[in-house]
């Protein structure tokens, strides 16, 4: 597994050893990134299931300017942080052992707004519509915000959450990535 663009391109990054994380693959993760970047000018991006890091990382290497990785796992905490350490810029990082729904409370208590969003939850543990209802509820994604959820080709996901709208929808192997776009009103 490794860094594929920007500025930490080509830098290799560790995977957590058993089951209890699915990392993206690198093919799926350039993939996702050619849907909704490649590159950007800024923002907070948050890995709401970081696992090892790696789709957050990848974020500010292709210029987010803040990394949030949220993970409940002790030893995929230890690896976000490994993995950190490999780009010799922690400062652009925050890292929070804790539940996602924690999380985001964490995230409206600090105030926060987000301009990416990772949803690659446990295939049998998926909360997402009930997530980005929630996120949406306490504001915390900006008004060109973009949620990329990574899923079981099996999952329906609707077309619409709130002011959320399904934009993309790609299937690679077991894996679907379904992309919403924040739809704001010009009122």
């Amino acid at each position: 597994m490794r860094v594929i663009s920007g500025e930490y391109g080509g830098r290799r990054l560790k995977a957590l050893v058993g089951d209890n994380t699915r990392p993206t693959t690198d093919k799926v993760k350039e993939s996702i990134f050619n849907m909704i970047g490649p590159y950007f000018d800024g923002g907070t991006v948050l890995d709401l299931y970081a696992g090892s890091g790696g789709l957050a990382i990848e974020a500010v290497s292709r210029g987010m300017d803040l990394g949030i990785c949220i993970e409940k796992n002790f030893s995929a905490i230890k690896i976000i942080k490994e993995n950190i350490e490999v780009t010799k810029e922690p400062n652009k990082f925050i890292v929070k052992k804790m539940d996602a729904n924690k999380a985001l409370l964490f995230l409206k208590e600090e105030e926060i707004t987000v301009d990416l969003v990772l949803l690659d939850p446990p295939y049998a543990k998926q909360e997402i519509e009930e997530q980005i209802e929630q996120m949406l509820a306490q504001d915390l994604l900006s008004e060109v915000g973009i949620i990329v959820c990574e899923t079981d080709k099996s999952v329906k996901l609707p077309e619409i959450i709130g002011t959320c709208v399904k934009s993309r929808e790609t299937t690679y192997g077991i894996t679907q990535i379904t992309i919403y776009k924040q739809e704001v009103s010009d009122e």
